[in-house]
């Protein structure tokens, strides 16, 4: 059972294995089909990727259970001409393909997109792959963390002695690798939209690289407009601007930290109220002149000075009472405790057999009326029979001269 019912009667074929997962991963969660092709004996290697499992060592990983939640699926070999054949019978009743692994992977087989829409010509490709189908890159492994670092958006530090956290093991999280599958929904689901407008498909491709390269325009924008831009005034020659104390996070009482949002006026003038310091007003953290990084550094000692007078929580109770821009930083451990995170259903239980109930992170997306449930991710093959058997009933029926079954049934 997927989450919600938003994407009820649209069915996905997925052959795709790690962060590719995602893409299918979404569209289950808005209610579609996804029927998840899988081979060898373990299958998609995210089943027991991460250094946590469920249950016992062997047990499936974290990056499983959430991409692969309420989807289908079907132990197929592709190398085979019988796999081949009842693949291209079910892209004969399917919206659309997801292939996420190396870009033209099914096209080896002789199963990509040029045989699919033969079968299928409404259907829409979306290959998701980290280099793409082109570009002298194209055959290169690659991994989420590979995705920031060809585009600049992740910093790598290569010091002599062995680091205690190394890309791998760093606790930042790769930004592309996590993005893929969000664009390339919101690709497949334009193109079937289309698709259902004119009755033709289409190929899409989203490549890790592409997603990091485009995350943030301040960046890659600015970088190809150099020499056609100008540097704002309004802003100090290092890059901040020259108020960036009301912009900073700052340690509590308690040893914890919050994030001061009062870059507007507003904001700033009511949090120099709540904390009887108008003499913070005076300060000018507008100019640019010389002497701005030295007010900025006066603001931010004296700020300093304050917030560690309170707790963090007594801090956000002060945000709110006084209408100040701000909030808690919190670390994953207290995330899954805030009040806020916890009053918003941000979670959802499902019951794991020989292990019990189990919690985890619902869709950020809500549907009024509806309640995001989906079940767990199959076992692998675990829906071979029943997929295939219906499969094998439409063929016959097409064969005996029964009508052409609809990619929505």
């Amino acid at each position: 059972m997927s989450g919600y019912s938003l994407l009820e009667g649209l069915r996905i074929l997925e052959v795709a294995q790690l962060a590719p997962s995602s893409v299918g991963g979404h569209l289950a969660d808005l209610g579609a089909e996804v029927i998840k092709i899988e081979s060898g004996p373990l299958g998609d290697p995210v089943r027991v990727g991460g250094s946590r499992a469920i249950g016992d060592e062997d047990g499936p990983s974290f990056m499983h259970l959430r991409w692969n939640r309420g989807k289908k699926s079907v132990a197929l070999d592709l190398r085979t001409a019988e796999g081949r054949q009842t693949f291209l019978d079910l892209a004969r009743t399917c919206d659309a393909v997801v292939e996420g692994m190396r870009g033209g992977y099914l096209d080896w087989l002789g199963v990509g997109y040029e045989q699919l829409r033969k079968v299928n010509p409404r259907l829409v490709f979306c290959s998701v792959s980290g280099m793409g189908s082109d570009g002298p890159y194209r055959n290169l492994g690659t991994g989420g963390p590979v995705f920031d670092a060809f585009a600049g958006l992740r910093e790598v530090h290569t010091p002599e002695e062995p680091p205690t956290e190394g890309i791998a093991g760093s606790t930042t999280p790769p930004i592309a690798m996590y993005a893929l599958g969000a664009y390339g929904a919101m690709g497949l689901l334009a193109a079937v939209h289309r698709a259902g407008r004119t009755g033709s498909g289409c190929k899409l491709e989203v490549a890790g690289i592409d997603v990091a390269a485009a995350w943030m325009p301040d960046l890659v924008d600015a970088e190809l407009n150099r020499e056609r831009s100008i540097h704002r005034p309004s802003w100090l020659p290092d890059g901040r601007l020259p108020d960036w104390p009301r912009l900073e996070a700052y340690r509590t009482k308690d040893g914890e930290a919050v994030l001061f949002g009062a870059h507007v006026d507003k904001f700033w003038r009511n949090f120099c109220t709540a904390v009887d310091r108008p003499d913070l007003l005076e300060v000018d953290l507008t100019g640019t002149d010389a002497e701005a990084p030295a007010r900025a550094d006066h603001v931010y000692r004296e700020l300093r000075d304050i917030f560690v007078q309170r707790t963090r929580e007594e801090w956000v109770a002060l945000f709110l009472a006084h209408d100040i821009a701000g909030g808690p930083v919190n670390s994953v451990r207290d995330l899954v405790t805030d009040s806020h995170f916890t009053v918003r259903a941000n979670t959802y239980r499902v019951e794991y057999e020989g292990v019990g109930e189990l919690e985890f992170v619902a869709s950020p997306i809500r549907v009024q009326g509806e309640k995001f449930a989906p079940s767990l991710p199959p076992e692998l093959g675990a829906d071979t029979d029943d997929v295939l058997r219906k499969v094998f009933a439409r063929s016959v029926s097409d064969r005996s001269g029964g009508r052409e079954p609809s990619s929505r049934e």
